[in-house]
């Protein structure tokens, strides 16, 4: 199999005489499958004959190999005098290369040994019977439950751990010392995190009825704001600077207009598997937030971009998700980060500049250009998947126009 990356019989001969050799054909047929690139293949190769030969001069085998060694392995490049390692540089790309490689030994069962895990204090009771109540009965997604479970934990540290004699006082001063060392977006999460904490322990019958009443109020002025959005002419920008037949930006462009055109959410649109689309009735299913399902009408020029990329999606990909990484392995998209990361690369390549960075920026531009076209506040409400008109009302505030035939003068204003 090597011989799908190396031509010489010198190089060849060299890179099956290593330590490495008898897997070396195999880790080369793995990342022929992977869909690697050639030339990141040939770097990887390269760096695994060259782990084998660091690991002999250390008096060791592959079979050695430990969750410390590729940290061993870059501190080793410093004064590395390796045979070896003369067929090419020594950089970041011999350290991935020798990570790979060492992921390849354990899949294969060659290299098992690990070093001391690390043991985590296990978990109480009660906040395991947290987590699972914000899954079963409030369908919250995981990052929220584990931004909730941090909350919890901190003032189960802070205050004793029978939460029967928690009072009103106690509260108030976790708060206040929580005032002087967290910073105001932390803050606000915390007020959140432990007033629905407060409100499971009440339906369970462990603390106060009304404790969570305790829980001070963030002071902020919800839907003050205007919301933050691309012009018309940003719009075009972004989406033009997704032209290509690349598979990375038939992605972005897939991206780019689901989150412009039907308002996605970026955890939206990191959960969509291929299955979500039907193409019969032109409709997409989506998961929103507490689990609460929709289905949202499918554009043509959405649909089309969609198409474009599932033709160019790297066909080794054994995932259900629609959205992977542009580079091997192929990884699905799995948190909204993923989508945020598309999107800031995709402004940033266009010269769109935004104080707002990120997926949402373009949801608050799908409702605002569909409020400028004449969309009814209810039914932007339906394809943004609102709870309530108020928020939807928000985006009023940027129909100026509108706003100026409304306002009246101001008392003594000069006719």
């Amino acid at each position: 199999m090597l011989e799908t990356y190396f031509v010489a019989p010198k190089t060849l001969k060299r890179l099956r005489s290593g330590p490495s050799e008898p897997y070396i054909d195999g880790f080369a047929e793995m990342l022929t499958e992977k869909g690697y690139s050639h030339t990141t293949a040939i770097r990887y190769l390269r760096a695994a004959v060259h782990l084998g030969c660091f690991l002999a001069g250390q008096g060791k085998a592959l079979t050695d190999i430990d969750s410390m060694t590729p940290e061993s392995f870059r501190r080793h490049f410093a004064t590395c005098t390796c045979l070896y390692s003369n067929g090419g540089k020594i950089n970041h790309h011999t350290y991935f290369g020798a990570k790979c490689y060492q992921q390849y030994l354990r899949q294969i069962g060659v290299a098992t040994l690990e070093s001391a895990p690390v043991v985590e204090p296990p978990e109480s009771e009660l906040l395991a019977s947290f987590r699972h109540w914000l899954h079963c009965h409030r369908g919250a997604a995981q990052p929220t439950i584990r931004l909730y479970c941090i909350g919890a934990s901190l003032l189960l540290r802070s205050l004793s751990d029978d939460v029967s004699h928690w009072n009103t006082q106690q509260i108030r001063a976790f708060f206040l010392i929580q005032a002087k060392v967290c910073g105001k977006p932390t803050l606000e999460k915390l007020v959140t995190a432990i007033r629905i904490f407060l409100r499971y322990l009440i339906a369970c019958g462990h603390c106060a009825a009304d404790l969570d009443h305790a829980v001070p109020v963030f002071a902020h002025w919800r839907l003050a704001a205007l919301p933050r959005c691309l012009s018309s002419n940003e719009v075009d920008q972004l989406i033009d600077g997704c032209a290509g037949n690349s598979a990375k930006r038939l992605r972005d462009r897939a991206i780019i207009l689901l989150l412009l055109r039907l308002g996605f959410r970026a955890g939206d649109v990191a959960g969509m598997c291929t299955d979500d689309i039907e193409w019969s009735s032109a409709t997409l299913r989506v998961m929103g937030k507490s689990r609460h399902e929709v289905r949202l009408p499918l554009s043509q020029e959405v649909g089309d971009a969609i198409l474009h990329y599932l033709e160019c999606r790297p066909q080794n990909t054994k995932t259900s998700k629609l959205f992977v990484s542009n580079i091997a392995p192929f990884r699905p998209f799995m948190t909204a980060d993923s989508v945020s990361s598309v999107v800031t690369r995709a402004l940033r390549r266009a010269g769109v500049n935004t104080p707002c960075k990120g997926a949402h920026v373009l949801r608050h531009t799908a409702a605002t250009q569909m409020l400028r076209n004449g969309v009814p506040l209810d039914k932007i409400g339906l394809v943004l998947r609102h709870r309530g008109l108020d928020t939807t009302a928000y985006y009023a505030k940027v129909d100026v126009d509108l706003l100026k035939q409304v306002v009246q003068s101001w008392p003594g204003a000069l006719e």
